[in-house]
């Protein structure tokens, strides 16, 4: 272990809470003192000037980047950790797409040891449970409605390390299997759903917890039946995800959404292959998809199949077009999504945290980036 101590200065630090002219001292994996002013004595003193230091970013909702995708086994998913690592993505859940019970059964158990060695938050799964009315980027041809055996073996291999699973609840079978997954430890999303209010209001109470990409790929708001959506937003036990690319929700929508739900908003990427990558053709999942322009669509002009968006520039966003404070924008990137997985270790700048900062400079791009006490490269 690295006893070093080492201070970093900054102008600014989010811890998410704001200090000017402070200091963050961090010795071997572990934030050990944060403050304002004269600093404590330590082996090494880094002075960023008049930078911004925040905690590394929480991404609970990404497939991909850097060419590569969670789906194509452990190498590819370094390869993805490491594009969005560089963007200051320092802990990120792994999302698979809608496959076969067996295929995803195959790509969780070669994910599950990244989990263990906390290279990785855990594993999302959207799909196979999603609705044919709003598939988006999902093969319709290998949805299904959520069985409880299919459910038990997936569980089964995974040994603990599938944290999330996007689920539309309408569909036969749905109600039972939010609580299956909730009395497992699993976090439940609705999305992708067509389902009515009662039936979300009802999801809710058997344990749904988090609004997969709120507004896309699901049922629309209707001044009769108001749908899903409003029952998520109304209610604080659900946490919201939004995708702030300009692409999926207009910045005005992400605003509205900040400011009903503060502190229960979480930004995520749900970036594919393309995410600090190029232009050019791409699979996710088994569905070839073109990215032009950074859109990503399914071949042939088809549905948004994710995004290539990475969290700082969601941060950007948030601040530029949307207008927010990038005191509640950062929170929404760091602490709130650590907590949604249970990791109050992560997200937050104070003493026994992993140290996991990003530094900015004055106009919110990222500068460095250290991950459990160690400068990313």
């Amino acid at each position: 272990m690295n006893d070093t101590r080492t201070v970093l200065r900054a102008s600014r630090i989010l811890t998410p809470e704001p200090l000017d002219d402070g200091w963050v001292i961090f010795q071997g994996r572990t934030v050990v003192d944060v403050g304002q002013g004269p600093h404590p004595a330590a082996d090494e003193v880094v002075d960023l000037g008049q930078h911004t230091i925040t905690p590394g970013f929480v991404d609970i909702h990404a497939h991909g980047g850097g060419g590569a995708a969670y789906t194509d086994g452990v190498q590819a998913a370094h390869t993805v950790l490491a594009t969005h690592r560089e963007h200051g993505t320092t802990s990120a859940m792994a999302s698979l797409v809608t496959d076969t019970i067996e295929n995803l059964a195959t790509q969780v158990r070669a994910l599950a040891p990244l989990v263990h060695d906390d290279e990785l938050l855990g594993i999302h799964l959207e799909g196979p449970w999603l609705s044919e009315h709003h598939r988006g980027a999902h093969d319709p041809e290998l949805l299904q409605d959520p069985l409880a055996d299919d459910i038990a073996r997936l569980l089964q291999v995974a040994e603990g390390t599938i944290r999330m699973v996007t689920l539309a609840v309408e569909r036969e079978g749905g109600l039972a299997a939010v609580s299956q997954l909730a009395d497992a430890g699993v976090i439940v999303a609705p999305g992708h759903s067509h389902a009515t209010y009662e039936e979300a209001r009802q999801a809710i109470e058997a344990g749904a917890r988090v609004a997969t990409h709120l507004f896309n790929a699901e049922r629309g708001i209707h001044h009769r039946e108001p749908g899903l959506i409003p029952a998520l937003v109304e209610d604080d036990r659900v946490v919201v995800e939004l995708i702030a690319d300009g692409v999926h929700v207009h910045p005005t929508i992400v605003r509205d959404v900040a400011l009903l739900k503060p502190r229960r908003h979480v930004l995520v990427t749900d970036a594919m292959a393309a995410a600090g990558s190029e232009d050019g053709d791409y699979l996710l999942g088994p569905l070839a998809v073109e990215v032009r322009d950074g859109i990503a669509r399914l071949a042939g002009g088809g549905a948004i199949a994710g995004s290539t968006l990475t969290l700082d520039r969601a941060i950007r966003f948030c601040v530029e077009q949307a207008g927010l404070d990038l005191v509640d924008v950062v929170r929404a990137a760091t602490l709130t999504p650590a907590d949604v997985v249970g990791r109050p270790d992560l997200g937050r700048i104070e003493p026994g945290a992993r140290a996991d900062l990003v530094v900015l400079d004055e106009t919110l791009y990222v500068q460095r980036v250290l991950r459990a006490g160690q400068w990313i490269a």
